[in-house]
């Protein structure tokens, strides 16, 4: 796997705790093998298993994949429900596994906006898992940074509005407490499969002091021994939050 770095930025590199996925190029790879794109997102689900699985054992405390964004609404009605239908199977499957390894799942963006029937289910997975103290696997699901951020400003300004606080007292900490990551730690470096180099609307706020790690590998090849090598890398930088 090569790895493209793009630093961002306190002294020693350390382990990194939190790491945000952008998990591409699911289509290129039944692209490739001649295979519907299904196939491709069939086999982007077990590369999520792999790194799931994979990620306690490499240090990793947190782990936000990048699993529908809002922008994906824009892709074929039959795709939109191939991927729906993948996300349930993912769930409904895996959530014996996950409870019994100690994972503790929840999800970011509107999704409570999905079909009903999805919602009940994550949220019994998420309610199931919620006492867990191993890995916090965080999906981003119906999730866009942009608007996640226009969600916490109308939360800020209908406080001013309602003289709950004035506008000249809005701090950064404020807004953050409205964000749907509110409470949780930023990710210490992101990383997107199939050699983009792009954040696609991911996490815009949360990202400010974030390493960056691109690796060429497309996610339904990617696994633990990729995690490893890529967390390997993050190791390597010299994070510096602004200051030399």
């Amino acid at each position: 796997m090569t790895l493209v770095a793009a630093s961002v930025g306190d002294g020693a590199a350390g382990g990194c705790r939190h790491l945000a996925i952008i998990m591409d190029g699911n289509g290129r790879w039944a692209k490739a093998k001649r295979l519907p794109r299904i196939a491709g997102h069939r086999e982007g689900v077990e590369a999520v298993r792999r790194v799931v699985e994979a990620a306690p054992g490499l240090g990793l405390e947190m782990l936000t994949l990048y699993a529908f964004s809002s922008e994906n609404w824009k892709r074929p009605a039959d795709e939109v429900s191939d991927l729906m239908g993948l996300l349930h199977h993912y769930v409904k499957n895996e959530i014996d596994t996950l409870h019994k390894n100690g994972v503790r799942l929840d999800f970011i963006g509107d999704w409570q906006a999905l079909k009903p029937d999805l919602v009940r289910l994550l949220a019994a997975a998420r309610d199931r898992t919620s006492a867990n103290t191993g890995l916090r696997l965080i999906m981003a699901l119906n999730y866009g940074g942009q608007g996640e951020i226009v969600r916490a400003a109308r939360a800020l300004a209908t406080d001013a509005a309602a003289n709950l606080i004035a506008p000249d007292d809005i701090t950064a900490e404020m807004l953050e407490a409205r964000l749907d990551t509110a409470g949780l730690p930023p990710p210490d470096a992101v990383l997107r499969t199939s050699g983009e180099l792009r954040l696609s609307n991911f996490l815009l706020w949360q990202t400010a002091y974030a390493e960056f790690l691109v690796t060429e590998t497309l996610w339904p090849d990617f696994d633990g021994p990729a995690l490893a090598t890529a967390l390997d890398e993050f190791s390597r930088r010299e994070r510096r939050f602004g200051g030399r």
